[in-house]
């Protein structure tokens, strides 16, 4: 039996902005993910270059998500919490190669 495709969503937003990320990716079809308090460490050069100040408080959040709802996914959390709005997100996928738990 062939395994499902899924990929990994990675997106670090200012903290407190989780909650939107994970709002945008339920709009989208994803059914949960996963929270982490970071801490960024950017530089005044990375500010000017993006024309953002950067909190250097983020979250970090991860989402497992069926390859086919991935673009809508990203597409949603860009517009939600994007670096165009207070959240300054950042979002990025990565395929899993492998994994147990999941159906």
């Amino acid at each position: 039996m062939d395994k499902k495709s899924f990929e990994m969503i990675f997106c670090v937003v200012n903290s407190g902005f989780s909650g939107e990320v994970m709002n945008a990716a339920r709009s989208a079809g994803a059914t949960g993910g996963t929270i982490l308090h970071a801490r960024g460490t950017a530089n005044r050069k990375a500010e000017e270059e993006f024309q953002i100040t950067i909190n250097p408080e983020k979250d970090l959040v991860l989402i497992a998500v069926s390859a086919d709802i991935k673009d809508a996914v990203l597409k949603a959390i860009y517009d939600q919490a994007g670096l165009t709005n207070e959240a300054h997100g950042i979002a990025f996928s990565m395929p899993i190669s492998d994994y147990i738990g999941i159906k």
